[in-house]
């Protein structure tokens, strides 16, 4: 399963939402025609789904709602996220400047790979294979900084620094790893699953709805736009690496760290 949804991930949004248009407006048109080819088969038959096509509709409305309020949390999560790993590494690098030069000139090469690490983590977007490469060159920058952390803390004249740092490192690391976290979690396969099979069953019925001679094209059209474009918005909150709503700002604040290298 997850290696089915990072071959999605690669798919271009706009193309998936476009496929979902199409599916819509034929599934609409093909619940029409059966609902036609029925009246005139039973000319005298009454044909409705009385509450039963308002009830799915109200269905439908809530569970995208509903998916779409946890995309934005998740995304909103993800921002927070980075915004406090970034003033985590800086607290760091600025607590470097507590220990004597030599020291701190041991110390902030290391940091600084582990900002570019960081930088790269995000920068490979999607891809499975760079992603994993930037973690690994970030897990390995971190233990540096932690043994060089630890051996200063042996040393009776760096131990209250070394131990302010230990606990920056610390949540340095657990940061590192919800982020991760958050970078996989998304709305549940299975609620998406179940989201579209509502929203396809809901465009049959629909059309099904209509009266022969009554069906307005506008309408229909208006119902696949609307319902594409609130799937189309939970897709882009899922990938906040790609498209307009992505996390640049926040990155930018890790990006800045480069700054105080110079």
């Amino acid at each position: 399963m997850n290696s089915y949804r990072e071959s999605l991930l690669q798919v271009n949004v706009l193309l998936i939402a476009a496929v979902f248009f199409v599916i819509i407006l034929v599934l609409n048109w093909l619940g029409y025609l059966l609902r036609k080819r029925i009246t005139r088969k039973y000319p005298n038959k009454e044909i409705g789904l009385g509450t039963g096509e308002g009830s799915l509709l109200g269905l439908m409305a809530l569970l995208l709602a509903f998916s779409f309020g946890m995309a934005a949390t998740k995304y909103e999560s993800r921002r927070q996220t980075i915004v406090d790993e970034a003033n985590l590494i800086n607290t760091a690098i600025l607590r470097c400047d507590l220990y004597p030069d030599s020291a701190r000139q041991a110390l902030l090469p290391d940091y600084k790979n582990y900002v570019e690490s960081r930088i790269s983590y995000y920068e490979a977007g999607d891809d499975p294979v760079k992603i994993q490469a930037a973690l690994d060159d970030g897990n390995k920058q971190f233990r540096s900084m932690w043994s060089k952390t630890i051996r200063l803390g042996n040393d009776p004249n760096n131990r209250v620094r070394s131990d302010q740092m230990v606990l920056v490192l610390i949540s340095m690391k657990n940061m590192m790893t919800t982020r991760e976290a958050g970078r996989v979690a998304a709305v549940p396969t299975l609620i998406i699953i179940v989201l579209l099979l509502l929203v396809f069953v809901a465009s049959f019925l629909t059309g099904f709805g209509i009266k022969p001679g009554n069906r307005n094209a506008l309408l229909s059209m208006a119902f696949a736009i609307m319902t594409t474009v609130v799937l189309y918005l939970v897709m882009e909150l899922s990938r906040p690496r790609q498209g307009s709503t992505n996390l640049e700002s926040a990155e930018q604040k890790i990006v800045d760290l480069r700054s105080l290298f110079q």
